[in-house]
Parts: structure tokens; sequence; C-alpha cells
């Protein structure tokens, strides 16, 4: 839990109605109304199950645990409100992909249908019922949330330009030192290497169906460290935190059966399925990526070392053989220049660069071309293995931040002011107008807004 509470939504996995009140929960103990805000009402049982779900997730607090619950349900509270006097509604196709993701993770973390409903004390279709009410609450909360911030996010490069004079150069974040490169990408021979590993793969299934034991094979032979000295067992999951090629295979076998050889980005698979459990399944499998050769290598270097020697005697340059050479589809049509694919930004700090490339990068100097190098892409879980060569363009050295450099940034930190202040308005003014009553067993809280005891 963190103290910048006016961002949080709390996420009550707790029941969200006021039928609850006078039933008894956990111990014996009574339930009851411990704060009003409105016409909204917070339960003794609510926050008690939040505190439930929160340790659960490994949370910690410093602080009086139930009391910021309790401080977080009252905020929400108070966006809840006001978003139903705004007549805001929620999508519910996006509640139910919501309801659907929390119900998947919390079964999958408790190993399926039974513990949960054990753990809860409730049937799957009680839980979800709970959850789905306090998912659309929490929604119509952050859609009043994003309201009231907007008009106060909407600024100007001129007003982003005043912050900045006005802002001390200590308060300003720093910017770490960041690098602009280009790259020339060749793939080894992939075809080749998956039929090797589809053909190692048939051999294990051959094997395993005459007799031999799938576990076992796994113990010495798959490639997932995660699930290998398991003798592959993944444990019961949700099908849906899987690769949809790998679940929906996982998911058309019978107890006992091996599935045929599944692809996936991680590599190759067959699985054995252990036990179905509606949507979440506990299987076995074997994981094999697929191998290159000294060979494959060899040829990679030869071509790249070459291309290389005529960019240097200035025969081509960097960009068009990018352009003409380079197996990369997300950088050769940009002559080689390498860019974030989330956020388009073409500098990258240390962290956000492979750790490969980052070797051969340290001790460059501005349009220096490396010899070439085994790397790794972006695809899968951990990437698949290329050969390249990188340009250094530019570096942009560690700075605190400018308005001529570092504008996005600069942005981002004026606007999460101006909302801080939108949502500290916000509240303080309803806090004064608002109808709350806390109830005496929380007086005592060190609550970190004021106004909540009247």
């Amino acid at each position: 839990m963190t103290k910048k509470i006016f961002w949080v939504i709390v996420a009550v996995l707790s029941v969200a109605t006021s039928s609850l009140y006078g039933q008894k929960y956990q111990n014996g103990l009574i339930d009851k109304t411990v704060a009003l805000v409105g016409n909204e009402m917070i339960l003794l049982s609510q926050i008690e199950q939040e505190v439930e779900m929160l340790q659960f997730q490994g949370h910690y607090s410093d602080r009086n645990l139930r009391c910021q619950v309790l401080e977080q349900m009252l905020m929400s509270k108070i966006f809840y409100a006001q978003a139903k006097l705004d007549s805001l509604s929620v999508n519910p196709s996006m509640v139910e992909a919501n309801l659907d993701n929390r119900l998947n993770n919390v079964l999958t973390q408790l190993g399926g249908e039974k513990k949960t409903e054990e753990y809860f004390g409730k049937t799957l279709y009680e839980l979800r019922e709970d959850w789905r009410e306090i998912i659309t609450e929490q929604s119509l909360t952050q859609d009043m949330q994003a309201k009231v911030q907007s008009s106060a996010t909407e600024m100007t490069p001129k007003e982003i330009k005043a912050f900045y004079e006005k802002t001390s150069k200590d308060s300003l974040p720093i910017i770490s030192t960041q690098y602009q490169l280009s790259q020339i990408v060749r793939y080894p021979d992939r075809e080749k290497a998956k039929i090797q590993v589809r053909e190692q793969l048939l051999g294990f299934r051959e094997r395993i169906l005459k007799g031999e034991n799938f576990a076992m094979l796994a113990r010495f032979y798959s490639e997932d460290p995660g699930s290998a000295n398991k003798g592959g067992e993944l444990g019961m999951a949700s099908k849906a935190i899987f690769w949809p090629a790998f679940s929906d295979a996982a998911m058309a076998l019978k107890e006992g059966q091996v599935s045929p050889i599944v692809e996936t980005p991680d590599g190759f698979h067959i699985i054995q399925m252990i036990k179905k459990e509606g949507d979440m399944f506990n299987a076995r499998h074997i994981l094999i990526k697929p191998k290159y050769t000294a060979q494959d290598r060899e040829k990679a270097f030869k071509t790249l070392d070459s291309l290389r020697t005529s960019i240097t005697s200035d025969s081509i340059t960097f960009f068009n053989a990018a352009r003409i050479y380079s197996e990369d589809q997300y950088t050769r049509t940009n002559g080689g220049l390498m860019a974030d694919q989330n956020t388009g930004s073409t500098l990258f700090e240390k962290d956000q660069l492979k750790p490969a490339d980052y070797a051969v990068l340290k001790d460059m100097e501005i349009g220096d071309i490396s010899a070439p190098f085994e790397s790794l892409d972006n695809e899968g879980r951990n990437g698949n293995t290329i050969y390249k060569i990188i340009k250094l363009d530019k570096i942009v050295p560690s700075h605190t931040a400018n308005f001529e450099e570092d504008f996005s940034v600069l942005q981002n930190v004026a606007n999460g002011v101006q909302a801080k202040k939108a949502i500290d308005n916000f509240l303080d003014e309803k806090i004064k107008t608002t109808y709350i009553v806390i109830d005496p067993i929380f007086h005592n809280c060190d609550f970190e807004r004021k106004g909540w005891i009247k």
C-alpha cells in the first residue's frame, strides 16, 4: 500500500451490498456498519475481507492496515456517490473481463475452485456476484476520478514551461544516460532448428506412449526451469495465463493423454493432462527451444562483418545496408533505427537494453559500428537468438530534466501535480459538504486526510 492514496482505487474483493448488515462472519463476530458516506455504507466485514485479501497478496503497511483500508474506502465512496449523481455508466463487458481476470488470478494462486471456495467460504457463483458489484463500483469510481483529473491535466506547452521555470530543480526528475542506436540483424536457420526440435519431441512422445514416464523425461530434458524439477508439472491454473495455443491444446486432452507438438513463442511443447476443473487445468509439459549451430553463427557473422567493412569504407551507408540486408521487420524500414515498440521512443536507458547489447555498447563512441555479436530479439518471454551489428547514433548524458530535451517527462510531472491538486480539492470540498459518520472504534485512526471525523 503506498501513500499516494489519492491515486489508488481500493481493490476490494469483498461483499459490497448492505444486505450483510446484521450477519455473522469470522469467529462469530457480528457485522456492523462502521461508516456512512451520504447514503453509502461501509461494513466492518468489508474492511476485514479487504485486509485479508491484501495480506493474502503480500501487502505490508507501517500504518494500521484497517485504518488505511477504511480511509481508501471512504474516498472511493465519495467518488462513487458523485459518479451516480453525474449519471456515469460502465461497460458491462469490461466489468466481466475484469471479473474473469481477478477470478482467474485467485483460482491460480489458491489452486482451483474447491480450494478457493474453502478459502473464502463461498461458492464461485457467490464470489462472482459479490465481486461483480464491487468491480462495477470500482469502475464508476475510476471514471469519476478521471473526470475530476481531466480538466486539470490539459496543460498547454506554455503552461508546462511556466511549471518548469517555477519548480525547484531539486524537485525535477533525473534522466539517466540514454542511448540511440541502429542495428542490422541476421537470423539463424530457424526452420532447420525447428525441424530438429520437432524430431526430438516426437521421439519423447513415442517413448511416453510406449510406457516411459512423462515426468522423468521432463526432469531430464525440459527447458522450462520453473517446472522441469517438478516433472514438468505446472500446477492447477487458469487457462487464461498460458499462450492460447498451449491452453487450447491442453484443454482438448483427456486426463492422461499426451498432446501433439505445440508451438508457442516460448518454443515447442508436448503436454500431458493431469486434471481439468472448469476453465482450469493441471498439466505436465516438456519444453524444448530451437538450438542453433556454430555454422549458423559463422554464416551470420560473415555477412555482418562484410557489411561492416562496406559501411566503414563508405561503400554503403548503415541506413541503406539496414534497409536492404537486415532481417528485423521492426527496424529495417527505418534504416535500422531501434525504437521502443510501446512508446515509440528511440532513446533507451541501460536497463531497457538487452544485456548483450549494452555489453557491446558501453565501450563504443558515437558513430562507432560494433563487431558482430549474438543477442536476443523481443519475441516470447525470453527472446530468440539473433546476430547483429549496432551503430551508436547518439548519447544523452544523465541530467536533470529540462524543457528543451525532456518535454514529455515534464508534461507527465506537471500533469501529475495538477491531477493531485484537482483530486485534493475535490475531496476536501466533498468531505466538508457530505454527510459522513464513522464508528468510534475508528476514531483513533491516524488518517492521512483531515476532516473525516466530524
